[in-house]
C-alpha cells in the first residue's frame, strides 16, 4: 500500500511539472537561456557534441581496460596460489 502511495505521488508530481513546463518555456518569445540561436551557435554546439561522444567512449574504454587488467591479475594470482598450496593442508 505504501508503494502505491509513493508511485501515485510521483506520477501526480510529474504530471504537474509537465503541465507547467510549456508556460515556463514560452517566456522571452521562445528564446532559450543562451540567447538567439544562429548558424554559428548551432555549428559550434554540434562540434562540441562530436568531440564529447568519442571522448566519453575513450574514457569508459580505458576504465574497462583497467578493470579487466585487475580482474585477470587477480585470477592469475588465485591460480598461482592454488598451484603452490601445500597438499598436506594443516595450519
Amino acid at each position: 500500500m505504501r508503494r502505491a502511495r509513493i508511485i501515485a505521488a510521483l506520477v501526480s508530481f510529474s504530471a504537474l511539472l509537465l503541465a507547467t513546463a510549456p508556460s515556463a518555456l514560452a517566456s522571452n518569445g521562445g528564446e532559450g537561456w543562451y540567447g538567439e540561436s544562429n548558424d554559428v551557435v548551432i555549428t559550434n554546439s554540434m562540434f562540441l557534441v562530436i568531440i564529447f561522444f568519442p571522448t566519453i567512449i575513450l574514457i569508459l574504454s580505458l576504465i574497462q581496460w583497467r578493470l579487466d587488467k585487475r580482474k585477470h591479475a587477480r585470477l592469475d594470482a588465485k591460480k598461482r596460489s592454488a598451484a603452490n598450496a601445500d597438499p598436506r593442508g594443516g595450519w
